[in-house]
């Protein structure tokens, strides 16, 4: 036994001392590429092996003959491990850089295509991990184009129908200035009117750059449906009665939500607006609230005689107004994205859908806990 204790702590000096050098070089070439560690590795393996067995050979006092003979053995065992070594190093070398050439081409604006051929088990988890960013970022670059051209078109929108009541702004008030209105007072109406509406485009673009920001400050309370709709019904009779639209909202459960008030009946207003100048005069605007399970939906149902279908993910788009309303008094096409930034940050969701005779936009909101 004593011999035996003897000849392991040999062993152990002679791979220790080859396996300190060993993690020393590594250290020195941790930077360097995967072939060079797996050879030192493998080197690192042999060289302990080679140091221990001579160590202990050395003590044991063997024969000249003895002692080459098991030299040699573990001299071919060394060759064959760092050969297998350098074989897989440079597999694994291969692989990755195929990897790389394959994340740079999504990288510059493509897709991620997995290189084919069999590859080890990180590389493999590492190929599917960057799949799905390049998925995630096409996903993105698309929003960003879509959004791009959603910019594009609010300007181009934006810069048309605030020429227009500035020029005619200017032309009113030349007019007066130089004593030539025929009606002071009518221009004067008409100024008062157009700079209203001036003031309302600005104010939405104000919000919806608020809400964009996500700084749409919210105070939620509970509150009944109910409520919310007869206080926006109320504010858009006036309209209603001027355009000969007809305002119905008998089908309203007094459902509590907990919503900001303020900002939940402008969503409502919108809407509302909006259904009544696409109706035709004697039509009718319908307005309704139920709850379903956990949820409240509430609805807005006009008469425009429906929206095309290709139209229909876009509607609530910054600066859409569709190809029948590029011009006054359609606005500038900021009220259903509001509808739908004021929407979303209460945890809700909002919808259009085509239905006989015009179309139906739902509000859909959580439905307040019981107390």
């Amino acid at each position: 036994m004593r011999d035996l204790l003897l000849i392991a702590a040999y062993a152990f000096a002679g791979a220790a001392a080859a396996g300190i050098v060993g993690a020393l070089v590594l250290r020195v070439l941790r930077h360097r590429s995967v072939v060079v560690s797996l050879t030192i590795v493998a080197a690192v393996t042999v060289t302990a092996m080679l140091a221990g067995t001579l160590t202990v050979c050395k003590a044991m006092f063997l024969e000249p003959h003895d002692f080459s003979v098991i030299t040699t053995v573990v001299a071919m065992a060394a060759v064959v491990a760092l050969a297998t070594a350098l074989l897989l190093g440079r597999w694994v070398v291969a692989r990755s850089r195929e990897l790389a050439r394959a994340a740079r081409s999504f990288g510059d604006g493509g897709s991620f295509a997995a290189p084919g051929g069999a590859a080890t088990a990180e590389l493999a988890e590492l190929s599917r991990e960057l799949a799905a960013t390049s998925a995630k970022l096409s996903a993105s670059r698309a929003r960003e184009h879509a959004l791009e051209k959603s910019r594009r078109e609010l300007v181009a929108w934006i810069s048309h129908d605030l020429r227009t009541p500035l020029a005619g702004l200017r032309a009113m008030s030349e007019a007066l200035e130089d004593g030539v209105a025929p009606d002071p007072q009518r221009y004067f109406r008409q100024m008062r009117t157009e700079v209203d509406r001036l003031n309302a485009m600005v104010g939405d673009l104000f919000d919806l750059s608020r809400i964009h920001a996500g700084a749409l400050s919210l105070a939620p309370a509970r509150i009944s449906v109910y409520d919310l709709v007869g206080e926006a019904l109320a504010g858009a009779d006036p309209l209603a009665r001027e355009l000969g639209v007809r305002l119905v909202g008998d089908r309203v459960d007094t459902v509590p939500v907990e919503v900001d008030g303020h900002e939940m009946t402008r969503v409502l207003a919108n809407l509302l607006v909006n259904a009544i100048r696409r109706t035709p005069a004697d039509g009718t605007v319908a307005v309704a609230a139920e709850r379903r399970a956990d949820q409240v939906v509430l609805s807005v149902t006009d008469g425009c005689g429906g929206i095309p279908e290709d139209d229909l993910p876009r509607v609530f788009d910054t600066g859409w107004r569709g190809t029948a309303a590029r011009t006054p008094p359609a606005g500038a096409g900021l009220g259903l994205a509001i509808v739908r930034g004021i929407v979303e940050a209460h945890a809700g969701r909002a919808d259009v859908r085509n239905v006989q005779g015009g179309c139906r936009f739902e509000v859909v909101l959580p439905a307040a806990p019981e107390v």
